[in-house]
């Protein structure tokens, strides 16, 4: 199976072209160091900041001289259908990954989410489906389950308008799907890099609250969950990976024990918009979710707009599954997560420059 899964992320990908919206993010580079020395014909890059695409183009060029011209730059903004459409020809497969993560900014400015998350989607969309574009996997967000601040909520709205625009078009011409993860861990925004700037700076490492449970995984685990998505997902799914979680305060006192720190650990309270545990399946998702294993497939609701025949008949079947959160996964103990955080090239990179300090 896993040398299948393999061969098949290779012959999917070769001779095509691939786009990236949001594409110098975290998730971006994780894309390009798995798939860019593969026979991939062309991974573009779009987003608007020129700065981060000029600092990643001479990055890729230093590490793959050979293929680095693989890499196409597009500057532009998901807000501005024009600019997405100017990024469209050619494209096979997209992955849409544009987007307001961070809770406290959306809290304060929530119609700049709405514009990103929201309607910036619905222009990545609209703007594939006519350029013919053949898969397009969104990125979603935990937070979008049981929604409680502004970004959870937008990325909530943009989930509802990938399920109902899977419905206007073909699956055969452009399939369209979604998937649903926690926090990546060492991503940017990430609480860790925080941590660690804070132990070298020889400060208290901040943290909210100590019971909070989040999910956990790393970005190679989310580009798995997308390439799984891409091989397996229907139109108007929505995929969940079977995610390990752990609490804050064993996250920071893993941190603290990899870096041999003595700083003293501060609660500061939860902020704006947070939640004490994380769900990635609702209980009326749980309903009609298909375990594959590793991760769940919720199904689009196919329903048409005849809603007649749903007030007359309900369905009486569902699956014993309520909830999928992160006090109700595998909770890691501090070695565990010291183990998670040891195979990640970002703590590998810092903890080389700590012991050489």
């Amino acid at each position: 199976m896993e040398i299948n899964h393999i061969m098949g992320k290779r012959v999917m990908f070769k001779d095509k072209i691939l786009l990236i919206t949001g594409g110098t993010g975290s998730f971006g580079n994780a894309v390009l160091n798995r798939f860019l020395d593969t026979d991939i014909k062309e991974i573009r890059i779009f987003s608007r900041d020129e700065k981060k695409q000029d600092d990643m183009r001479h990055e890729y060029q230093a590490k793959y001289p050979e293929i680095s011209n693989k890499i196409k730059f597009y500057i532009g903004d998901v807000r501005d259908i024009q600019s997405v459409k100017n990024a469209m020809h050619g494209v096979d497969y997209i992955f849409h990954a544009a987007a307001l993560k961070q809770v406290p900014s959306c809290e304060f400015f929530p119609i700049e989410a709405v514009k990103t998350n929201v309607l910036g989607t619905e222009n990545v969309l609209t703007a594939a489906i006519e350029a013919g574009v053949k898969k397009i996997i969104c990125l979603s967000t935990d937070k979008a389950a049981y929604p409680v601040n502004a970004m959870g909520t937008s990325k909530a709205m943009m989930e509802k308008v990938i399920v109902a625009k899977s419905r206007t078009v073909s699956p055969d011409k452009t399939s369209i799907c979604c998937t649903r993860y926690g926090n990546v861990m060492c991503s940017r925004g990430s609480v860790i890099p925080l941590w660690i700037d804070q132990i070298k700076k020889g400060n208290s490492i901040t943290v909210t609250e100590p019971t909070m449970t989040r999910f956990i995984m790393s970005l190679e685990e989310a580009v798995e969950l997308v390439v799984f998505a891409f091989q397996y997902a229907e139109s108007g799914d929505i995929m969940v990976q079977k995610a390990p979680a752990c609490t804050i305060q064993v996250l920071a006192q893993a941190v603290k024990e990899l870096f041999h720190s003595d700083n003293e650990i501060k609660v500061i309270g939860i902020r704006h918009g947070e939640k004490m545990y994380e769900t990635l399946l609702t209980n009326e998702e749980c309903a009609n979710a298909i375990d594959m294993g590793n991760f769940y497939r919720v199904p689009c609701d196919k329903r048409d707009l005849n809603y007649d025949k749903y007030f007359k008949d309900g369905d009486i079947k569902r699956n014993s599954m309520t909830e999928f959160d992160s006090n109700d996964t595998e909770l890691l103990n501090v070695e565990q997560v010291k183990e998670k955080l040891l195979q990640l090239s970002y703590i590998q990179n810092e903890l080389k420059e700590w012991e050489n300090r």
